[in-house]
């Protein structure tokens, strides 16, 4: 069994993260090494002023810092230098030849290690799969973001829903025009207050919404689709929400509602498709068979496709977790699924001449099936 190395900052390596759950902002290294009944020994190196934090959060055997490894020659004066060192002198007393490493040990961590006298190994394997399978810690701390999100959601899609429209369709909000960045300035309003860090939403009204990814811009009108995706992080966990739904301010125009009912089978679909064994790509084919079977096609359009042409154009959906993308796919090739995926199911039409509908939501995959940790409703009529 070979040792193991894992290195760099964990609020932002989440391979480390995901072994120690200690959010410190510091370099660190994680050492794993080989114990009795095949046991790990895991070692967590981290500055001398978090030890006693780590040695009360973090997940590892034993607590240590730099100066606990000082080479014969000392340590550096610059942190993640010495912190390198440190493991490397780890791994030296500890008599080790040869250390895997994942696709995100830090270079500086590599040479130490090499300059020691130890083999490097990449493992490109390392971490993937642990990160899929959630356990209940993670399943909680992602329940607990997708229960943000979607009060977020909620509060979004009834500001367009409630909203007056003026004698050109224009929404009007508060006195003022309602614009997709007023939407999704109160939605990062929102998530603020309560703890989360929230990449740009997508508020996409009318037509912007037919590309699938563009963040939105522009008036918000009434008998219009509106797509709102929000994607928040929880500052304290790192965790991820992901939620997406479609709001019509007053009357949905009959092809919407069309497109709508289409979406929302293609979900409840795929969502029976999804359990243990089944690949991404099986699941991404029963979204597929839902979209060809009300009439829609799936794919890029050509250069000379009519502007009433509507289709996906996307992948199912996606894993989710300490990233908001993360392994497996659900799409071509996608792999067979874990006891524990998070995966996100977002089916989605797209038409230039109307906009776009997607309704997504998150799943956790249990041995007969799948937990859908969403609880809000589906229809394009958020008024009340």
């Amino acid at each position: 069994m070979l040792s193991t190395l894992l290195a760099g900052i964990p609020a932002t390596n989440f391979a480390l993260y995901h072994r120690v759950r200690f959010a410190v902002g510091d370099p660190t290294a994680l050492i794993e090494l080989p114990g009795e009944n095949g046991r790990k020994e895991s070692i967590f190196i981290v500055r001398d002023i978090e030890m006693d934090r780590a040695r009360e959060h973090a997940r590892a055997d034993r607590i240590a810092c730099a100066a606990d490894f000082a080479p014969a020659e000392g340590l550096s004066g610059d942190r993640e230098t010495a912190t390198a060192q440190a493991a490397a002198e780890c791994l030296r007393r500890s008599g080790v030849k040869s250390v895997r490493a994942d696709r995100t040990l830090p270079l500086s961590f590599a040479d130490a290690v090499r300059r020691a006298g130890v083999e490097v190994v990449y493992d490109p394997d390392l971490g993937v799969r642990e990160r899929r399978g959630k356990d209940e810690q993670e399943v909680e701390w992602l329940r607990e973001a997708q229960a943000a999100t979607e009060e977020a959601m909620a509060m979004a899609c009834r500001l367009v829903a409630n909203a007056s429209a003026g004698r050109d369709g224009v929404l009007v909000h508060e006195g003022e025009s309602l614009t997709s960045e007023r939407v999704r300035t109160a939605i990062d309003f929102f998530l603020l207050e309560r703890g989360y860090a929230n990449p740009e939403s997508i508020v996409a009204g009318g037509p912007v919404g037919a590309d699938c990814h563009d963040v939105g811009h522009g008036l918000l009108r009434t008998e219009e689709p509106v797509i709102i995706d929000i994607f928040p992080r929880n500052r304290r966990t790192l965790y991820n929400g992901d939620c997406t739904r479609t709001v019509v301010h007053g009357a949905v125009p009959a092809e919407l509602a069309r497109m709508h009912a289409a979406v929302v089978q293609a979900k409840a679909d795929a969502i029976a498709a999804v359990k243990p064994g089944v690949t991404g790509e099986a699941v991404h084919a029963a979204t597929a068979k839902a979209i060809g079977a009300a009439g829609y096609d799936m794919g890029l359009p050509s250069k000379d496709a009519p502007p009433t042409r509507a289709a996906m154009t996307h992948g199912t959906g996606h894993g989710i977790g300490l990233e908001v993308h993360e392994p497996p796919l659900l799409a071509e090739k996608g792999p067979e699924l874990v006891l524990g995926d998070a995966i996100t199911v977002e089916p989605g039409l797209y038409c230039p001449a109307i906009g776009g509908v997607r309704v997504e939501d998150m799943v956790v995959v249990t041995a007969n099936g799948c937990e859908n940790l969403n609880r809000l409703p589906e229809g394009l009529d958020w008024r009340g």
